[in-house]
């Protein structure tokens, strides 16, 4: 168990349903850390990103990029050790390039959004560890389903396909800290506490330098 007098930043990663809020709060309840959840901001782009994709993804975009910008440097200022749901890689990394392959984010628009990106997350210090959750499709579709939120209902599976090769291609690819991946498709962290009890002791041996 780490000293409660120390300093650590985690942050959860992983795709629409994989578990990220879940885990967030049980890691903070277990070990007495402080959870940071997605920030409840009120998009002023939403609706018109909605009625014109293609023309309002990137300020939507850029919106959202600023609020987890302001939100990771609360985490980082944080005494204490605190635990983020979402990180602002993601953002970057999975979504907005998501809109650009889609065709929805014009060049000249996606290339000005990762100059930003770039540019102002080079200057915040990344997180100690990343655990990353990653699942199959249909655990995800699964676990949305279960959930029952209105606004997940119409989410695709081949959209979910498409997010979870970018997930992919960002954490392989991923070297400003050390991540955890956690396949969660034989998982039920939320309801079994031995599978919970192995996630918090490979993230715990993890900071700890422990090859896990």
């Amino acid at each position: 168990m780490m000293n409660p007098s120390e300093k650590c930043f985690i942050a959860v990663a992983g795709n629409i349903g994989a578990g990220k809020s879940t885990l967030t709060r049980m890691l903070s309840d277990a070990l007495a850390w402080q959870p940071f959840f997605e920030a409840d901001a009120e998009n002023p782009y939403l609706a018109d990103f909605y009625a014109d994709m293609e023309r309002w993804s990137f300020h939507s975009q850029v919106f959202y990029l600023g609020k987890r910008l302001e939100h990771h440097r609360l985490l980082v200022d944080h005494q204490g050790c605190g635990v983020q749901d979402r990180t602002v890689y993601e953002d970057a990394e999975i979504f907005a390039r998501n809109l650009y392959a889609s065709g929805l984010m014009s060049d000249r628009d996606y290339d000005a959004y990762r100059r930003l990106y770039t540019a102002v997350s080079s200057f915040l210090p990344p997180p100690d560890l990343i655990v990353y959750l990653e699942a199959s499709v249909e655990t995800l579709v699964r676990h949305i389903g279960k959930r029952g939120r209105d606004y997940e209902r119409d989410i695709k599976a081949d959209y979910l396909a498409r997010l979870n090769r970018f997930y992919d291609d960002w954490i392989t690819h991923w070297t400003r800290c050390p991540v955890l991946r956690i396949n969660v498709d034989h998982l039920d962290f939320a309801e079994n506490p031995h599978d919970f009890a192995g996630i918090v002791s490979a993230v715990e041996d993890t900071l700890a330098g422990v090859p896990h």
